[in-house]
């Protein structure tokens, strides 16, 4: 394992240690504001990746998901996200 694969594996724990600490240091919601606006966002992704993970595998889904969310957040209308993330498909794979 690299270095940088290393750090961010502890940059980003595994669950249940990431729960345990979030619990720990984290005594309300941040930005609740923002929780119903980003779930309506991306319900729609995530029931499609849910699909898409039957046809191809959970792995491929989520790398699906995350690109097109990423793309979302960067400032790009979700249509155009969704078909940039499809175009760079071959045979289903990336």
């Amino acid at each position: 394992m690299s270095y940088d694969q290393q750090q961010r594996v502890s940059q980003f724990p595994q669950y249940p240690q990431s729960e345990m600490w979030a619990g720990q240091l984290i005594k309300q919601p941040l930005y609740p504001h923002l929780k119903p606006q980003i779930l309506n966002m991306i319900d729609p992704f995530v029931k499609y990746g849910l699909k898409e993970a039957k046809a191809t595998s959970y792995e491929h889904a989520l790398q699906e998901v995350a690109a097109i969310t990423y793309l979302i957040g960067k400032g790009m209308d979700p249509h155009t996200a969704y078909l940039t993330v499809e175009s760079w498909e071959i045979n289903e794979m990336f």
